[in-house]
């Protein structure tokens, strides 16, 4: 069993860029964030506050180092409410440094994908993300890290070609 480190450390040790892409129109819809969201509570604390949602301060401390974290989504439309909620999340987000682009599904039918979300990491190391078929983190080792050339290659010319075609955060409003 290989150990990953936490997105603490990956990120603390990230010296140059970070690209994450997220294919998937739900993730874990467990998240008692997500559930207050669907019962109308809108901005809390731990949606906003660093100190309550540590991804805000990692972010934070890696952007301050110079590291550039950028996310590009793949999703169908009409959106998922789980996309809706990550799009309002998302502005906490963008606020501690992370840039946050958005592409509909449609307009990338000719890109070729992994089979998996993923992170890129300094363009070394590739961190596959495995969910079951509820978006919930599958079972037994979710997080696989890869140096392989070809998976990193497959993935660093997906996440760019999504980041070339998609919406910046800022512009882009669900229907």
């Amino acid at each position: 069993m290989s150990t990953v480190p936490s997105f603490e450390e990956l990120l603390a040790s990230t010296e140059h860029s970070a690209i994450h892409l997220e294919m998937r129109d739900g993730y874990m819809e467990s998240d008692p964030s997500f559930v207050a969201w669907q019962q109308g509570f809108r901005d809390l604390p731990e949606d906003n506050d660093p100190e309550i949602r540590p991804w805000l301060k990692w972010v934070r401390k890696a952007t301050d180092r110079g590291v550039v974290i950028r996310r590009a989504r793949v999703f169908s439309v009409p959106e998922s409410d789980y996309l809706r909620f990550e799009h309002h999340v998302s502005d906490a987000n963008v606020k501690a440094g992370e840039q946050i682009r958005w592409l509909s599904r449609r307009h990338a039918t000719d890109i070729a994908f992994p089979g998996n979300d993923f992170w890129v990491f300094d363009n070394r190391t590739v961190l596959v993300l495995h969910f079951d078929g509820n978006g919930e983190s599958a079972p037994g080792e979710w997080l696989e890290m890869t140096d392989d050339p070809t998976v990193l290659k497959l993935c660093t010319s997906a996440f760019e070609a999504v980041w070339d075609r998609a919406t910046p955060h800022s512009e882009y409003q669900p229907t």
